[in-house]
């Protein structure tokens, strides 16, 4: 099962490190979401923090290769560890790629946003969302969040 994945990241200049405010809730292994600074510097999901929108987060869950702890191949392993809880320390996208998303939620050549709730999803309405990237090709996002990006009008 493909999984997401930062590509084409600079951890020096495409992004920063920041700890988690509360624990991440995966779905289906993942979690991709807008994120913001709350007035502790600490990432939480959505924009609703005091720094408003600072970039994507992207964490996946180890998957287990065969025979692993007893766990089907591809499986989400239970048993590795994975920065997921509060205070874990995270690398947030400002600038980069990200590989791997569904190539029918994000088609090619699609304007991709993030709500004020921090769920990202190509093409659609505009208005109170913000312009995160694009997609080069199916699956594929080209992530810019220059500082003070605000929600489109």
């Amino acid at each position: 099962m493909a999984q997401p994945s930062y590509d084409k990241y600079d951890p020096i200049a495409s992004g920063f490190r920041g700890r988690l405010a509360a624990d991440l809730t995966l779905t289906n292994g993942s979690f991709l979401g807008g994120v913001s600074l709350n007035a502790s510097g600490k990432v939480v999901v959505g924009t609703a923090g005091q720094s408003g929108l600072v970039g994507v987060l992207l964490k996946n869950a180890p998957r287990s290769s065969v025979g692993q702890f007893s766990t089907p191949p591809g499986a989400v392993s239970q048993y590795a560890p994975i920065a997921t809880v509060a205070g874990s320390q995270v690398d947030i996208m400002q600038f980069g790629e990200i590989n791997g998303l569904d190539t029918t939620a994000f088609p090619a050549g699609t304007k991709v946003y993030t709500t004020a709730a921090g769920v990202i999803a190509a093409g659609g309405v505009a208005t109170g969302r913000f312009l995160i990237g694009f997609t080069i090709e199916a699956g594929r996002l080209r992530v810019n969040c220059p500082a003070g990006l605000v929600a489109q009008a």
